[in-house]
């Protein structure tokens, strides 16, 4: 099934507010016979309740001016194509999947965000490194001279980059230090992205318990209260972010309690294991069914957000005990999870040379390239 678009006149439009299928249908030409009809015959594949305002539709015309084909978007991946003469029919057509292989190089000079922009990278590739890097990089600390280099896969539709879900290797440098981060599937459904000992890049702690954010204020045995304004203890990490942020677990544990706390306001406790224990305070309500007790898993919505409490705007106030004594949440060390399988680590070092002398080749080709033009 299919038809060419360039044998038809097309006319562009988008569905109006109150407008139905049948309506639609009758406005580009058809009578209301045919239009039931066809109506008829597609319901196996288009629900036509689910028509929805602003969306995009494009109908062909024949050179008599004959309504031949309408082609209804109905996501960014997708369409719905009605062949509008008898017999009547429609099928879906499934927009062509582009993977481009690319390569990043970014330094950071403002942040993150625009320098990934201005360096012509998608900034979903941002969301697929603070997965990677959870548990190494604080994405909420980088600074000016911080870089990226990334060999990876991006997903395209219709020139668009819809995600990146493919970062085959990457190296973080900071203060002088890379921090590499390899991919490869041993095939046993688990971790698949290693540093360059293949120790897993996924440790036992995230390295926050929330995406999005600031820092607002440290960890201080002698911080001025910004409402009683008397100095006092703040055994955590402040972070600012929109009423509503999704908090999450750093680690898997048992919750031990959820309740409202005075100055916490709303307080998750969480228990890790016999060493560490975390808190999560003026949260603006607790995740749905949360209670104590129950087990928790790295990466689980506790809570969101919020203001409760003695506080001056949204924030978390995430705090973290080692042994009962509290220590920064910021300068917490996290082992390795387990290591890459002995009868995978040539593997693992073949693919690891390979994408290290793709990044060199690549490097080599730029300077060569900037030479050639300095002369």
């Amino acid at each position: 099934m299919g038809f060419n678009p360039d044998s038809y006149r097309c006319s562009e439009g988008k569905v109006k507010s109150g407008q139905f299928f049948s309506p639609l249908l009758t406005s580009l030409g058809m009578t209301v016979q045919e239009a039931y009809r066809l109506t008829q015959a597609c319901d196996s594949v288009f629900d036509v309740r689910t028509l929805r305002v602003g969306q995009s539709y494009r109908a062909y015309y024949s050179a008599e001016d004959k309504l031949e084909y309408l082609v209804y978007d109905r996501d960014r991946k997708s369409c719905i194509v009605f062949d509008c003469s008898e017999p009547y029919d429609a099928w879906v057509y499934e927009k062509p999947i582009e993977y481009n292989e690319r390569y990043a190089d970014v330094t950071i000079n403002s942040s993150l965000w625009n320098d990934m922009i201005a360096a012509d990278v998608s900034p979903l590739l941002i969301l697929t490194l603070s997965d990677i890097y959870a548990w190494t990089v604080d994405f909420f600390g980088l600074q000016k001279g911080d870089r990226f280099r990334v060999l990876y896969q991006e997903k395209v539709y219709d020139g668009e980059v819809i995600a990146v879900d493919t970062v085959k290797y990457a190296v973080f440098t900071h203060n002088g230090d890379d921090f590499p981060a390899i991919m490869y599937d041993q095939g046993d459904g688990g971790n698949i992205w290693w540093n360059e000992k293949g120790e897993s890049m996924r440790k036992a702690f995230l390295k926050a318990p929330l995406k999005y954010s600031r820092i607002s204020s440290g960890f201080s045995y002698a911080r001025k209260h910004p409402v009683t304004r008397k100095v006092q203890p703040h055994t955590g990490v402040d972070y600012a972010a929109p009423k509503g942020t999704p908090v999450m677990t750093i680690g898997d544990g048992v919750v031990t309690s959820v309740k409202y706390e005075g100055a916490g306001g709303n307080t998750v406790r969480i228990r890790h294991n016999s060493v560490y224990s975390t808190a999560y305070l003026h949260l603006s309500k607790y995740a749905k069914g949360l209670k104590a007790g129950q087990r928790v898993r790295q990466g689980d919505v506790i809570g969101y957000v919020g203001s409760t409490g003695r506080s001056t705007g949204p924030h978390l106030d995430f705090r973290v005990w080692k042994n009962g004594t509290p220590i920064n949440p910021l300068k917490m060390d996290s082992p390795p999870a387990e290591p890459i399988q002995p009868d995978h680590k040539d593997a693992f070092a073949a693919a690891a040379a390979d994408y290290q002398h793709q990044i060199n080749t690549i490097n080599a080709s730029a300077v060569a390239s900037t030479l050639l033009n300095l002369l």
